[in-house]
């Protein structure tokens, strides 16, 4: 193989797990969106809420987790790896989500609360520390 077919077929790899990854993160964004009253978008852009702000990026960085985590684990192999990715991430989400439950209904500590604070609370830390967790320990499964 030529060093142009590696660097063609390395871009391309580059690129399906970058687009996965947007999904992903996409997919996150909207769950978290419909775990929060109003529209998560305008609450951060508009209402410029620090406890959503948090939430969100700690969400995010952790479906970031666990792609990077189920690229490494692919091994080279693209089809596999973008669907392990695909996969991973989904299960990420949805731990997530059930984490965020039941935090609102075991210790209750409501996102929906939360992002109706104007001020930083430490819930929302609490949560955003959960949610990087969780993200941790599935990209650590996934190697």
């Amino acid at each position: 193989m030529t060093l142009l077919e590696t660097l063609a077929r390395g871009a391309g790899a580059i690129a399906a797990y970058a687009a996965v990854g947007v999904i992903l993160m996409i997919v996150g964004f909207y769950v978290i969106d419909w775990a929060t009253p109003g529209k998560l978008s305008e609450v951060i852009r508009t209402e410029r809420n620090p406890n959503a702000t948090l939430l969100t990026t700690s969400a995010l960085a952790a479906v970031g987790l666990i792609v990077a985590a189920s690229i490494w684990a692919s091994g080279g192999r693209l089809a596999e790896g973008l669907a392990g990715t695909a996969v991973f991430g989904l299960v990420g989400i949805v731990v997530q989500t059930v984490a965020m439950l039941v935090f609102d209904k075991v210790v209750g500590i409501s996102v929906r609360d939360l992002v109706k604070e104007s001020e930083l609370q430490p819930g929302a830390r609490l949560l955003s520390v959960t949610h990087l967790a969780i993200g941790l320990i599935t990209a650590v499964a996934v190697i």
